[in-house]
């Protein structure tokens, strides 16, 4: 995408005009169904996805501070999006994770068997 500095992206440009499916898709699902996916699965996943968006922000003083960011809906929507993809990824490694734990508990038992 080439857009001069100040404009908005085409895919923000579809959403206004209505075009974006994904949007409809994620307005369409049930509160129930959001929460869900919204929720992560374990509290290392939850540390690790707080530890990335506190990378992506930048080192911010601590909780002693009123401290406010403010930026535009691209900037924002980029934010999004790759807080997004590192849950995918996150979610990946730890299902990887507990599918070679429990291939090594196979192995072990099968060995004592």
């Amino acid at each position: 995408m080439n857009n001069a500095p100040g404009q908005t992206s085409d895919f923000f440009n579809r959403d206004r005009e209505g075009q974006n499916s994904l949007l409809q898709y994620v307005q369409a699902m049930s509160p129930e169904t959001i929460a869900q996916l919204s929720r992560p699965v374990s509290p290392e996943v939850m540390q690790a996805m707080e530890h990335n968006i506190i990378g992506l922000l930048g080192g911010l003083p601590s909780k002693h501070f009123d401290v406010t960011i403010t930026t535009n809906r691209e900037n924002l929507g980029r934010l999004l999006a790759s807080a997004m993809m590192s849950g995918y990824f996150l979610r990946g490694a730890e299902q990887r994770l507990a599918f070679e734990e429990s291939l090594m508990a196979m192995d072990a038992s099968a060995d004592g068997v």
